[in-house]
């Protein structure tokens, strides 16, 4: 059998990260910094495609693969319609939704477009696994407590989805025979309720649920609207304030958790009160989607950047263990998993799904 190399892109909004499979094997990686003056003369994150592409193409060349090996092409799949979650292969539709934004900006929508730039080229395939928007609530998950709001899901979904299996295959189980917990803790949080490999809740990283780093997560509501209403923000500013200047920046003036730690450790009490918050409102999400699943769980897995910490992973442990196992996997599985996806289907262990959407 032909080996099949993979090549796995994941554009982030500073950086592009970067890896060549060689089935599941791990060849080369790299993570591709970009300055914020570099990427402030263009426009709109479709504008940015040419300077990421030529990114790729010189780790190729660096790394000596000759591009032609090229099996397939995973890249990360971002704001697009809500899908299901698996490995779609990248289509006319898709490119169209992530090169007009249709339902956000982000420059994880430069995934799919890479990824195709590169494949069509090469006469091979492209695909985008379990992307922000996988959508695989219940009924009951999408009320939001008033009429005409519905609650949108956008998660980790790759990152979630590939620890899910992990610990699975870890517990010599099948992930459709499990229940887990699942938080995400980056700059954003996810802390979704996975149900035997459904994520049929989660808060939506970007505006609900705990605090994080640098965004606000959910706010008291009639507060927020008179802070909307003041005069003192435009619409632009106030999304800026809670997506990017929220959370842990705007009490302490740093989005570093490891420097609120250091603060705390040093006699800081409000860096100590903030990061103890922050941890009370992830253990009451987690307990929140412990409910979700009728308490029946089979653990609980912390994973995202903030796993790292021995200070938060051991506070939050503190509260939460009594719900069950808790299982740490720090940093993310996104390169990996990009690969994987695109190797389940390769090796027709799972179908491609249909790119289509939930709601057209």
């Amino acid at each position: 059998m032909m080996d099949n190399y993979i090549l796995a892109i994941n554009p982030g909004s500073t950086s592009t990260k970067l890896a060549i499979y060689e089935g599941r094997k791990l060849l080369f990686s790299e993570t591709v910094r970009h300055r914020d003056e570099t990427l402030s003369v263009f426009l709109k994150i479709a504008d940015q495609l040419p300077f990421r592409l030529q990114a790729v193409l010189e780790f190729l060349k660096k790394h000596g693969l000759d591009a032609n090996r090229l099996t397939a092409v995973a890249g990360r799949g971002g704001l697009l319609k809500p899908v299901k979650g698996g490995t779609y292969e990248v289509c006319e539709d898709m490119l169209a939704d992530a090169r007009s934004c249709a339902f956000g900006e982000h420059a994880s929508n430069l995934g799919p477009i890479l990824a195709f730039e590169i494949a069509s080229k090469l006469g091979i395939r492209a695909f985008i696994v379990d992307p922000v928007t996988v959508d695989e609530f219940i009924p009951e998950s999408r009320l939001s407590g008033f009429a005409g709001i519905e609650r949108i899901s956008q998660l980790h979904a790759l990152n979630i989805k590939a620890v899910s299996r992990k610990i699975a295959n870890k517990m010599g189980r099948p992930l459709e025979e499990l229940n887990f917990v699942v938080a995400h803790l980056g700059a954003g949080i996810s802390v979704a309720a996975a149900r035997r490999g459904q994520l049929i809740d989660v808060n939506n990283a970007d505006n609900e649920g705990p605090f994080s780093p640098e965004r606000s997560g959910t706010l008291p509501v009639k507060q927020l609207i008179g802070l909307c209403y003041s005069g003192k923000y435009s619409e632009e500013e106030m999304v800026e304030l809670v997506s990017r200047k929220g959370g842990l920046f705007s009490y302490l003036g740093t989005k570093s958790t490891l420097e609120a730690e250091e603060r705390a450790l040093d006699g800081d009490a409000q860096a100590e009160l903030v990061l103890r918050a922050m941890v009370h409102q992830i253990a009451k999400e987690i307990g929140g989607m412990a409910a979700v699943l009728d308490g029946q769980l089979d653990g609980i897995i912390l994973t995202g950047g903030l796993a790292h910490s021995d200070y938060m992973v051991g506070k939050i442990h503190e509260k939460i263990g009594f719900l069950g196992e808790v299982f740490v996997i720090p940093g993310e599985e996104e390169l990996e998993a990009l690969a994987e996806g695109a190797l389940r289907v390769l090796s027709g262990e799972e179908a491609k799904r249909a790119y289509t959407g939930l709601f057209v």
